[in-house]
Order: structure tokens, then C-alpha cells, then sequence
């Protein structure tokens, strides 16, 4: 699939926006982090920024953005309209309870339940996202058990190392933090380690014999190029990526949003006079790595329209 960069941008900004909304709300319902108006101003601007920035960009994929307001509709049978369902029902509940922290300068009582559903309903926007591609049957390297937890999983990723930056732009450095976002980093490498294992060992499930109906016959292979030119499907749906290329960049992936990310936190949580420094320093190397995996994510995903114009399987 050809990798837009509006839709990089949404998956990756909205995620990191809704993991660090997640941790935000829950971490402040149960009282864990300090009620101060600047830290929770800060935080939830930042939560929300990176949400609402990546929603919006998912716009500028399609043909009529100033349309898009009419998938909402659409929830009955479209994860993508789930999703923005989702997203618009988190704003209240995540403003009322920035309200509670910011204005009134508590977390408890009933703010704590505002966050709370805050909380839930940022890990439903998330499982929506990764439905849309989840749901997609012609794309066996999406259609699978394994992208739904490795969205919520970089997702929780990147907003532990976005939270734990943030307390320590406020001179806070807890260990049980840095310990927690180790934690979300070993458990996205592993998720991720996993999926890449599935798709490159998995037989697609279509072939051109199956395509076709004509398997029973034989062999099929294509006898003449159904086009003279490339075409929209080949642009979009055939995009291909050299295998050696796509190697190195999950290599580049795994260094930048895995091993470099948790050799950070581990200075974070073992070494107090450079905790502050580490974990600010793993925030753009998250970042790259992410946005490196979601394009591979994209690259490598191949579209079973492409049995029709030579391609063995799918």
C-alpha cells in the first residue's frame, strides 16, 4: 500500500496523544500524580494537541475532507466512523476532568470519574484505529490478531515515555515510572516481533488460482498486462518495497523506538542525576522510530487486487 503521510501522521500523533491522555486521567483519577494547574494544563494541551492534530490530518487522505463529518453516520458499520464517534465522546469527559485539575486543582471525587471514562474511552478510540485496518480482509498483513494490540501497545508506549518526559520537565523523575514505561517498551518490541514473524511467514490466503475460480484447471499465470500504463491500483495498492530495504528499516526501528528508548529509561531509573535528561532525550527517538514503523506498516501491506495484475499471492 502506497504510505500516505497523512495517515502516518494520524496513527502515530493520535496515538501517542491518547496514550499520554490514558495515562493522564487514570494516573490522576487514582490520585498518583500531583494536582498541580501547570502540570495538568501542560499535559492535557499536549494530550489533545497531538490527538486532535492527528484526527484532523486523517481529512486531508480523502477526495472531499470538508465531507468527512459524514462518516460519523456510518458507525453501525464502519470502524472508521466508530472511531470518530469514539474520539468526539472522549473530549467531554477528558475537558471536564482538565477542569477538575486545572481550575479547582483536584482529581478527586467525581473528577475521578470523568477520568476514569476519559481512560476507557481513549483505549476504544485506539482499538477503532486499528480495526479500520484490522477489518480489512483483501490485506492479510492487517487482517490479523496481532495489529489491534500492537496499536494499543505503541500507543501505551509512546505515552508512558511522553508522560515521564513531561514530569520531568517539571522536575519530577519518579523510578516507578521509569520503570513502567521499560515496561511498555519491552511489551510493544515483543507485540512488534511478533507481528513481523506472522506476515513474514504466513501464506496469503488468496492466490491467483483462488481469484480467479480457475484453480481447479491448473496452474494460472497472466497471459498479457491488463493495462499499458500504470494506474491508479498499481500507484495505491501495489506500492512495493525492496526486501532489502525493508530490512534495514525495521533494524532502524528497532533501535530507535525499542532498544535506545529502554537503555534511557534505564539510565532514568538507576541514575537520578540524569534521569531528567535520559527520558527527555528518548521522546525523538520514540518519535522517529514510530513514524519509521508505521510506514513499513504501510509499505509492506500488500492489496489482494494486485493478483490481477501479476502478483503470485496476497
Amino acid at each position: 500500500m502506497h504510505p500516505a503521510y497523512s495517515i502516518i501522521l494520524f496513527t502515530t500523533a493520535s496515538g501517542a496523544g491518547y496514550g499520554l491522555l490514558f495515562l493522564l486521567t487514570l494516573f490522576g483519577a487514582a490520585g498518583a500524580l500531583p494536582a498541580d494547574p501547570w502540570l495538568g494544563g501542560v499535559g492535557f494541551a499536549l494530550a489533545l494537541g497531538l490527538a486532535t492534530a492527528g484526527l484532523l490530518s486523517s481529512t486531508f487522505h480523502l477526495g472531499h475532507p470538508e465531507r468527512a463529518w459524514r462518516a460519523i453516520s456510518q458507525w453501525r458499520s464502519s470502524w472508521l466512523s466508530r472511531e470518530g464517534v469514539a474520539a468526539l465522546v472522549t473530549y467531554p469527559a477528558a475537558l471536564l476532568f482538565a477542569y477538575g485539575w486545572v481550575v479547582e486543582g483536584t482529581t478527586g471525587g467525581l473528577w475521578a470519574l470523568a477520568g476514569l471514562a476519559t481512560a476507557a474511552m481513549c483505549v476504544v478510540t485506539v482499538i477503532c484505529t486499528g480495526m479500520i485496518y484490522a477489518s480489512l480482509k483483501p490485506i492479510r498483513r492487517w487482517n490479523n490478531r496481532w495489529v489491534v494490540p500492537n496499536y494499543l501497545a505503541l500507543s501505551l508506549m509512546t505515552g508512558a515515555v511522553l508522560l515521564a518526559a513531561l514530569l520531568a520537565a517539571f522536575g519530577q523523575t519518579p523510578p516507578a515510572l521509569a520503570w513502567l514505561v521499560q515496561a511498555a517498551i519491552v511489551a510493544a518490541w515483543l507485540l512488534k516481533r511478533g507481528y513481523w514473524h506472522f506476515v513474514d511467514t504466513e501464506q496469503g490466503a488468496a492466490t491467483i488460482e483462488s481469484a480467479t475460480g480457475l484453480g481447479g484447471l491448473g496452474k494460472v499465470r497472466l497471459l498479457e498486462p491488463p493495462n499499458t500504463s500504470e494506474n491508479y491500483l498499481q500507484r495505491e495498492m501495489g506500492y512495493h518495497i525492496a526486501r532489502r530495504h525493508a530490512a534495514k528499516l525495521r533494524r532502524l526501528t528497532m533501535m530507535l523506538a525499542f532498544v535506545i528508548p529502554l537503555v534511557l529509561a534505564l539510565v532514568s531509573a538507576l541514575m537520578p542525576g540524569l534521569a531528567a535528561a535520559a527520558i527527555i532525550l528518548a521522546v525523538p527517538c520514540v518519535a522517529l522510530g514510530v513514524v519509521i514503523e508505521r510506514w513499513l506498516f504501510f509499505a509492506e501491506a500488500r492489496h489482494a487486487v494486485m493478483l490481477y495484475y501479476g502478483a503470485a499471492a496476497a
